[in-house]
């Protein structure tokens, strides 16, 4: 019998060894979370670009979150958009909220993006120009806002206009009515131009997609016919009516014989009533005494009022006259328009 024992086959069986090393996989993590936390910093917790220690932000009604953060990115004020729309579904929801917010030096554009889905922290000042308003009524109105900082109401109106930046000597009709939010504090000369950039868009739109044969020698001249359309008619309906008459009236050397740039020629002589010597005595703006168009605006044309004048209607009325009824009565021929003279006339005698 042999003495030695025999040995057991203590050999392990071959290890498994994984295709990608432990280390590798944790390096990747490792990288994709600092991928992340680099996209999070320079998109969500990057501060807003401002300059001084605080800045006025202003929402407008219908603004989106989608379209301010669009808006961030163009004026590179942000990055990676997706991850910034994506934050506001998940976290914030709620919809962006007109006003006007206060930035202060130092807030993230999370924390922005936070403070604009919240009304209460909104500064809700407004300045509401309305339509025929004119640029005068407008200087004054803002004069008596304690909340308006004047720098520029005191000034000519030539100065005021070089001030502000604007090719025009005379102010009127280049100011959109409209509703203009603003903060305590915001100077004139923003709410100023920020009006005259909406009422060039708004003509420039509407003199791109002008109707054909127009009696404009340019988009200027089709302000001032909108100026009049604006202070002849406070009815939607007739705007394109007011519009073709005084345009054939053009075509056909017909004076436009409008009240409303009679009385803007008589500045604070009007009191409210005018005369037949007011329609007789010659001014800039008589278009009982002068041809063709004022040399300006009258007053602030809506957006409708513009559109209006690049389309007129396509009818044979070059009369019009009050019904006594709120509208107005359009006839193509004179005998039509007298007898609708007096059917105003005795409107006015019945009551």
């Amino acid at each position: 019998m042999s003495a030695s024992k025999s040995k057991k086959n203590t050999k392990n069986p071959a290890k498994k060894t994984s295709p990608f090393p432990l280390k590798g996989w944790l390096a990747i993590g490792l990288g994709l979370l600092i991928l992340l936390f680099s996209l999070l910093w320079a998109s969500l917790f990057k501060a807003y670009p401002m300059q001084g220690q605080k800045q006025m932000l202003a929402i407008a009604p219908g603004d989106s979150y989608s379209g301010f953060i669009d808006r961030l990115v163009k004026e590179d004020k942000a990055s990676f958009p997706f991850i910034l729309k994506l934050y506001q579904k998940l976290v914030i929801h709620d919809t962006l909220k007109a006003g006007v917010y206060e930035i202060r030096q130092g807030m993230s554009i999370r924390e922005v993006l936070d403070l604009i889905a919240d009304s209460e922290n909104a500064q809700m000042n407004r300045i509401l120009v309305i339509e025929g308003t004119t640029f005068k009524q407008l200087i004054e109105s803002l004069k008596k806002d304690p909340l308006v900082k004047n720098t520029v109401l005191d000034l000519p109106y030539p100065q005021m206009m070089r001030e502000l930046g604007i090719p025009y000597a005379h102010p009127e009709g280049l100011f959109a009515p409209d509703t203009y939010f603003f903060a305590k504090g915001e100077t004139d000369r923003k709410i100023l131009t920020d009006l005259y950039q909406r009422q060039i868009k708004a003509l420039d739109q509407a003199w791109q997609n002008r109707a054909e044969g127009l009696p404009y020698q340019n988009q200027y001249q089709a302000l001032i016919m909108a100026s009049i359309i604006e202070k002849e008619t406070s009815l939607d309906s007739e705007l394109q009516q007011v519009s073709g008459v005084f345009v054939r009236r053009l075509q056909q050397g017909m004076r436009l014989q409008t009240d409303p740039t009679v009385i803007y020629g008589m500045g604070d002589k009007y009191q409210g009533n005018i005369t037949r010597q007011d329609l007789r005595t010659p001014t800039p703006y008589n278009t009982y005494t002068n041809a063709g168009l004022p040399p300006t605006p009258i007053a602030l044309p809506s957006k409708k009022a513009i559109e209006a004048a690049m389309h007129p209607d396509n009818s044979s009325n070059i009369y019009f006259v009050a019904t006594g009824n709120g509208g107005h009565k359009f006839s193509a021929t004179l005998e039509q328009h007298n007898r609708a003279v007096q059917e105003y006339l005795s409107v006015l005698k019945n009551r």
